[in-house]
């Protein structure tokens, strides 16, 4: 499991939640796999209390399973929940590339390239940690370009169950059919192409669709079947 230091005023309830979230969406937790309060006290330095809390806080999304009598659990990756998160998602991105096109003044689109140029480096290093944020960002940078920041946030409170398959897919293959999408958007953005923009985001939201054989295959274990 990955540690962070705690965030200067960052109360021990919250810290726990950070750090569990975000083993829980990189699969450092493994889907199905079991935690136990006293073990995650112990690694986390902290007193059982804000750990059950977290847990029971977790669970509330759906990404911890608590049975009394028996403990606590990773829960496995339920595809319903990935679809809706799915269809969210792509209703607002189409809706981002519309208005990018048909915005009056050319968006400027220099830190989304910077971006992708970060993403290209990374493939190069094979460093799919640093990978995965810079994805995040890509699409957090597009919001912002049309002054949809807020939204963007709404979207990645409920992405946290879609964020797993992303994980396990750059842990499977390489991303460059993802950098490739990137460039593509970025292309019909410019030629403020609205149809191909959003033709070209439709396909990199529901690129998953296509792997989720495959990653069912490989990782049986990890998925409500």
């Amino acid at each position: 499991m990955k540690l962070f230091d705690r965030s200067p005023g960052e109360n021990a309830r919250n810290y726990a939640i950070r750090v569990l979230l975000y083993n829980i969406i990189n699969l450092e937790l493994a889907p199905g796999s079991a935690v136990s309060e006293n073990e995650l006290s112990s690694t986390l330095n902290l007193s059982r209390t804000p750990v059950r809390e977290a847990l029971i806080e977790l669970s509330k999304s759906s990404l911890v399973e608590i049975l009394p009598q028996r403990g606590s659990y990773i829960s496995k990756i339920d595809y319903e929940r990935i679809e809706e998160a799915r269809f969210m998602r792509l209703v607002l991105e189409n809706a981002v590339v519309k208005l990018a096109c048909e915005s009056p003044e050319p968006v400027d689109l220099k830190k989304l390239k910077d971006n992708i140029s970060e993403q290209k480096f990374c493939l190069e290093q094979e460093d799919t940690a640093r990978f995965f944020p810079l994805d995040n960002e890509f699409h957090m940078l597009l919001f912002q370009s049309v002054n949809k920041a807020r939204t963007f946030e709404v979207i990645q409170s409920q992405m946290v169950h879609f964020d797993r398959i992303r994980t396990l897919s750059l842990k499977s293959s390489k991303p460059t059919k993802i950098v490739e999408d990137h460039e593509n958007i970025i292309y019909a953005i410019e030629r403020r192409d609205t149809e191909l923009a959003e033709i070209l985001m439709t396909r990199h939201i529901n690129r998953h669709q296509l792997e989720k054989s495959e990653l069912v295959a490989a990782f049986p274990d990890y998925f409500i079947h």
